[in-house]
Protein backbone atom coordinates (compact mmCIF):
# COMPACT_ATOMS: atom_id res chain seq x y z
CA UNK A 1 0.00 0.00 0.00
CA UNK A 2 1.65 3.04 -1.16
CA UNK A 3 1.57 6.40 1.22
CA UNK A 4 0.94 9.60 -0.11
CA UNK A 5 4.48 12.01 -0.02
CA UNK A 6 4.14 15.59 0.43
CA UNK A 7 6.20 17.63 -2.21
CA UNK A 8 9.42 19.39 -1.05
CA UNK A 9 7.95 22.68 -1.79
CA UNK A 10 4.78 21.58 0.10
CA UNK A 11 6.73 20.22 2.94
CA UNK A 12 9.25 23.24 2.95
CA UNK A 13 5.93 25.71 3.16
CA UNK A 14 4.64 23.87 6.02
CA UNK A 15 8.12 23.63 7.97
CA UNK A 16 8.51 27.31 7.86
CA UNK A 17 4.57 28.19 8.57
CA UNK A 18 5.38 25.97 11.70
CA UNK A 19 8.29 28.26 13.04
CA UNK A 20 5.89 31.34 13.19
CA UNK A 21 3.38 29.35 15.54
CA UNK A 22 0.05 29.91 13.79
CA UNK A 23 -2.33 29.48 16.68
CA UNK A 24 -0.56 32.12 18.99
CA UNK A 25 -0.21 34.88 15.82
CA UNK A 26 -4.01 34.17 15.15
CA UNK A 27 -5.05 34.87 19.09
CA UNK A 28 -2.19 38.09 18.53
CA UNK A 29 -3.89 39.51 15.41
CA UNK A 30 -7.61 39.16 16.52
CA UNK A 31 -6.80 41.26 19.98
CA UNK A 32 -5.15 43.91 17.40
CA UNK A 33 -8.48 43.75 15.25
CA UNK A 34 -9.98 44.69 18.19
CA UNK A 35 -7.68 47.57 19.23
CA UNK A 36 -8.26 48.69 15.63
CA UNK A 37 -11.91 48.51 15.43
CA UNK A 38 -12.53 49.90 18.93
CA UNK A 39 -10.32 53.24 17.96
CA UNK A 40 -12.87 53.50 15.04
CA UNK A 41 -16.26 55.14 15.71
CA UNK A 42 -18.91 53.65 14.28
CA UNK A 43 -18.25 51.45 11.43
CA UNK A 44 -14.68 51.83 9.48
CA UNK A 45 -14.43 53.80 6.11
CA UNK A 46 -13.11 51.77 3.08
CA UNK A 47 -9.78 53.65 3.46
CA UNK A 48 -9.74 52.94 7.12
CA UNK A 49 -10.84 49.23 6.21
CA UNK A 50 -7.36 49.60 3.85
CA UNK A 51 -5.47 50.22 6.92
CA UNK A 52 -7.13 47.54 9.21
CA UNK A 53 -5.90 45.06 5.77
CA UNK A 54 -2.06 45.91 6.15
CA UNK A 55 -2.07 46.72 10.02
CA UNK A 56 -2.84 43.13 10.48
CA UNK A 57 -0.79 41.15 7.58
CA UNK A 58 2.40 43.88 9.12
CA UNK A 59 1.63 42.96 12.80
CA UNK A 60 1.16 39.27 11.78
CA UNK A 61 4.42 39.11 9.75
CA UNK A 62 6.70 40.70 12.76
CA UNK A 63 5.24 38.45 15.49
CA UNK A 64 5.70 35.66 12.81
CA UNK A 65 9.42 36.86 12.80
CA UNK A 66 9.40 37.14 16.96
CA UNK A 67 8.55 33.74 16.78
CA UNK A 68 10.60 32.33 14.15
CA UNK A 69 13.61 33.72 15.88
CA UNK A 70 12.29 32.51 19.47
CA UNK A 71 12.74 29.14 17.74
CA UNK A 72 16.29 29.44 17.15
CA UNK A 73 16.76 30.64 20.55
CA UNK A 74 15.11 27.51 21.92
CA UNK A 75 15.56 24.51 19.71
CA UNK A 76 17.83 22.78 22.66
CA UNK A 77 15.00 23.52 24.83
CA UNK A 78 12.26 22.75 22.46
CA UNK A 79 13.60 18.92 21.64
CA UNK A 80 13.76 18.51 25.65
CA UNK A 81 10.08 19.14 25.69
CA UNK A 82 6.95 17.16 24.16
CA UNK A 83 5.11 20.30 23.58
CA UNK A 84 7.47 21.56 21.19
CA UNK A 85 9.87 18.73 20.18
CA UNK A 86 8.05 18.60 16.83
CA UNK A 87 9.50 22.14 15.24
CA UNK A 88 10.76 21.88 12.30
CA UNK A 89 14.34 23.74 14.46
CA UNK A 90 14.33 21.35 17.60
CA UNK A 91 14.36 18.41 14.68
CA UNK A 92 16.79 19.84 12.50
CA UNK A 93 14.49 19.78 9.88
CA UNK A 94 15.50 23.81 9.12
CA UNK A 95 19.40 25.17 10.25
CA UNK A 96 19.65 28.36 12.34
CA UNK A 97 20.77 30.39 9.17
CA UNK A 98 17.75 29.49 7.28
CA UNK A 99 15.29 30.46 10.03
CA UNK A 100 17.18 33.70 10.72
CA UNK A 101 17.07 35.32 7.16
CA UNK A 102 13.29 33.34 7.16
CA UNK A 103 12.70 35.92 10.49
CA UNK A 104 14.80 38.91 9.39
CA UNK A 105 12.50 38.64 6.32
CA UNK A 106 9.18 38.36 7.59
CA UNK A 107 10.52 41.53 10.22
CA UNK A 108 11.47 43.52 7.08
CA UNK A 109 8.41 43.35 4.98
CA UNK A 110 6.33 43.47 8.07
CA UNK A 111 7.52 46.73 9.33
CA UNK A 112 7.97 47.85 5.97
CA UNK A 113 4.35 47.89 5.24
CA UNK A 114 3.38 49.06 8.95
CA UNK A 115 5.57 52.14 8.45
CA UNK A 116 4.36 52.59 4.53
CA UNK A 117 0.63 51.78 4.52
CA UNK A 118 -0.30 52.41 8.39
CA UNK A 119 1.68 54.76 10.76
CA UNK A 120 5.26 55.04 11.68
CA UNK A 121 4.13 55.02 15.45
CA UNK A 122 2.49 51.51 14.73
CA UNK A 123 5.63 50.13 13.06
CA UNK A 124 7.88 51.35 16.13
CA UNK A 125 5.94 49.78 18.56
CA UNK A 126 5.78 46.52 16.83
CA UNK A 127 9.14 46.23 16.60
CA UNK A 128 9.85 46.99 20.14
CA UNK A 129 7.11 44.06 20.46
CA UNK A 130 9.51 42.19 18.44
CA UNK A 131 12.37 42.86 20.36
CA UNK A 132 11.18 42.69 24.10
CA UNK A 133 9.79 39.42 23.04
CA UNK A 134 12.35 37.63 20.84
CA UNK A 135 15.29 39.52 22.85
CA UNK A 136 14.17 40.81 26.54
CA UNK A 137 12.14 37.88 27.28
CA UNK A 138 13.26 34.77 25.57
CA UNK A 139 17.00 35.62 26.16
CA UNK A 140 17.04 37.44 29.44
CA UNK A 141 13.88 36.81 31.72
CA UNK A 142 12.89 33.42 30.56
CA UNK A 143 15.90 31.93 31.36
CA UNK A 144 16.51 33.83 34.69
CA UNK A 145 13.82 34.25 36.81
CA UNK A 146 10.37 32.75 37.55
CA UNK A 147 8.96 35.91 37.47
CA UNK A 148 9.48 35.76 33.63
CA UNK A 149 5.86 35.16 32.54
CA UNK A 150 4.66 37.73 34.32
CA UNK A 151 7.39 40.72 33.06
CA UNK A 152 7.85 39.18 29.70
CA UNK A 153 3.91 39.14 29.42
CA UNK A 154 4.19 42.81 28.64
CA UNK A 155 5.33 42.37 25.22
CA UNK A 156 2.44 40.07 24.30
CA UNK A 157 -0.09 42.37 26.10
CA UNK A 158 0.56 44.63 23.05
CA UNK A 159 -1.53 43.80 20.23
CA UNK A 160 -4.28 46.11 21.12
CA UNK A 161 -2.05 48.28 22.13
CA UNK A 162 -0.79 48.38 18.36
CA UNK A 163 -4.29 47.91 16.76
CA UNK A 164 -5.37 51.26 18.49
CA UNK A 165 -2.02 53.09 17.17
CA UNK A 166 -2.85 51.43 14.05
CA UNK A 167 -5.91 53.55 13.45
CA UNK A 168 -6.01 56.44 15.90
CA UNK A 169 -2.11 56.91 15.63
CA UNK A 170 -1.65 57.66 19.23
CA UNK A 171 -2.15 55.28 22.56
CA UNK A 172 -4.89 56.13 24.46
CA UNK A 173 -6.23 55.25 27.93
CA UNK A 174 -8.67 52.77 26.19
CA UNK A 175 -5.25 51.15 24.50
CA UNK A 176 -3.91 50.81 27.79
CA UNK A 177 -6.53 48.98 29.59
CA UNK A 178 -6.78 46.50 26.62
CA UNK A 179 -3.64 46.03 27.60
CA UNK A 180 -3.64 45.83 30.92
CA UNK A 181 -6.20 43.12 31.21
CA UNK A 182 -4.07 40.99 28.52
CA UNK A 183 -0.86 41.48 31.25
CA UNK A 184 -3.28 40.59 34.15
CA UNK A 185 -4.57 37.49 32.01
CA UNK A 186 -0.94 36.07 30.99
CA UNK A 187 0.11 34.95 34.69
CA UNK A 188 -2.92 32.92 35.05
CA UNK A 189 -3.28 31.52 31.47
CA UNK A 190 0.76 30.05 31.38
CA UNK A 191 0.95 28.75 34.76
CA UNK A 192 -2.17 26.30 34.31
CA UNK A 193 -0.14 25.43 30.98
CA UNK A 194 3.47 25.24 33.43
CA UNK A 195 1.26 22.94 35.82
CA UNK A 196 0.59 20.32 33.87
CA UNK A 197 3.94 20.52 31.86
CA UNK A 198 6.39 20.91 34.99
CA UNK A 199 8.13 17.96 34.14
CA UNK A 200 9.28 19.49 30.91
CA UNK A 201 10.16 22.54 32.18
CA UNK A 202 12.30 20.49 35.02
CA UNK A 203 14.04 18.62 31.82
CA UNK A 204 14.55 22.03 30.02
CA UNK A 205 15.93 23.97 33.07
CA UNK A 206 13.45 26.55 32.76
CA UNK A 207 12.88 27.91 35.76
CA UNK A 208 9.40 27.69 35.72
CA UNK A 209 7.42 28.65 38.75
CA UNK A 210 5.77 25.50 39.21
CA UNK A 211 9.36 23.95 39.28
CA UNK A 212 11.13 27.04 41.42
CA UNK A 213 8.54 27.34 44.00
CA UNK A 214 5.94 23.84 43.99
CA UNK A 215 2.20 23.04 42.53
CA UNK A 216 0.42 24.25 45.52
CA UNK A 217 2.03 28.22 45.81
CA UNK A 218 1.52 28.35 41.67
CA UNK A 219 -2.05 26.95 42.32
CA UNK A 220 -2.95 29.95 44.89
CA UNK A 221 -0.76 32.28 42.56
CA UNK A 222 -3.29 31.35 39.12
CA UNK A 223 -6.84 31.90 41.58
CA UNK A 224 -4.92 35.13 43.14
CA UNK A 225 -4.72 36.80 39.64
CA UNK A 226 -8.20 35.75 38.30
CA UNK A 227 -9.51 37.94 41.05
CA UNK A 228 -6.65 40.96 39.66
CA UNK A 229 -7.77 39.92 36.60
CA UNK A 230 -11.46 40.50 37.13
CA UNK A 231 -11.10 44.24 38.67
CA UNK A 232 -9.01 44.78 34.89
CA UNK A 233 -11.79 43.22 33.03
CA UNK A 234 -14.45 45.86 34.44
CA UNK A 235 -12.60 49.13 33.72
CA UNK A 236 -13.68 49.31 30.08
CA UNK A 237 -17.52 49.88 31.70
CA UNK A 238 -16.44 51.83 34.47
CA UNK A 239 -14.18 54.42 32.08
CA UNK A 240 -17.30 54.58 29.77
CA UNK A 241 -15.63 52.40 26.94
CA UNK A 242 -18.32 49.71 26.97
CA UNK A 243 -22.01 49.17 28.43
CA UNK A 244 -24.20 46.78 30.13
CA UNK A 245 -23.90 44.13 27.78
CA UNK A 246 -19.69 44.09 27.84
CA UNK A 247 -20.31 44.08 32.10
CA UNK A 248 -22.25 41.18 31.88
CA UNK A 249 -19.93 39.25 29.30
CA UNK A 250 -17.22 40.16 31.83
CA UNK A 251 -18.49 38.99 34.88
CA UNK A 252 -19.53 35.59 33.60
CA UNK A 253 -16.53 34.72 31.87
CA UNK A 254 -14.36 35.60 35.01
CA UNK A 255 -16.36 33.98 37.09
CA UNK A 256 -15.65 31.11 34.88
CA UNK A 257 -12.07 31.42 35.34
CA UNK A 258 -12.33 31.86 38.87
CA UNK A 259 -14.03 28.83 39.09
CA UNK A 260 -11.52 26.71 37.55
CA UNK A 261 -8.95 28.51 39.37
CA UNK A 262 -10.71 27.85 42.82
CA UNK A 263 -10.99 24.23 41.42
CA UNK A 264 -7.91 24.07 40.50
CA UNK A 265 -6.08 25.42 43.79
CA UNK A 266 -8.68 23.53 46.25
CA UNK A 267 -8.00 19.65 44.02
CA UNK A 268 -5.30 19.43 41.87
CA UNK A 269 -4.98 17.29 38.93
CA UNK A 270 -3.71 17.20 35.41
CA UNK A 271 -6.95 17.18 33.60
CA UNK A 272 -8.08 20.47 35.55
CA UNK A 273 -5.25 22.30 34.85
CA UNK A 274 -5.76 21.87 31.25
CA UNK A 275 -9.11 22.55 31.15
CA UNK A 276 -8.34 25.71 33.25
CA UNK A 277 -6.00 26.48 30.07
CA UNK A 278 -8.38 25.72 27.57
CA UNK A 279 -11.04 28.18 29.61
CA UNK A 280 -8.36 30.81 29.65
CA UNK A 281 -8.13 30.80 26.09
CA UNK A 282 -12.06 31.03 25.89
CA UNK A 283 -11.74 33.46 28.33
CA UNK A 284 -9.82 36.20 26.38
CA UNK A 285 -11.28 35.50 23.24
CA UNK A 286 -15.04 35.44 24.37
CA UNK A 287 -14.15 38.95 26.49
CA UNK A 288 -12.79 40.52 23.33
CA UNK A 289 -15.48 39.46 21.15
CA UNK A 290 -18.52 41.08 23.42
CA UNK A 291 -16.38 44.30 23.47
CA UNK A 292 -16.53 44.52 19.76
CA UNK A 293 -20.18 43.09 19.94
CA UNK A 294 -20.79 46.00 22.62
CA UNK A 295 -18.76 48.79 20.25
CA UNK A 296 -21.57 48.24 17.40
CA UNK A 297 -24.94 47.62 18.89
CA UNK A 298 -24.66 49.98 22.37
Amino acid sequence: MSTLVRPPVMMAFSQYYALTKPRVIQLIVFCALIGMVLAVPGVPSWREMGVVASACLGIWLVAGAAAAFNCIIEKSIDAKMKRTAWRPTAKGELGDRQTLLFSATLCAVGSGLLYFAVNPLTMWLTFATFIGYAVIYTLILKPLTPQNIVIGGASGAMPPVLGWAAMAGNVGPEALILFLIIFLWTPPHFWALALYRVEDYRKSGLPMLPVTHGNEFTRLMVLLYTFILLAACLLPFIYGMSSWLYLGAAVLLNAGFILHAWWLWRDYSDLLARKTFRFSLIHLSLLFAALLIDHYVS
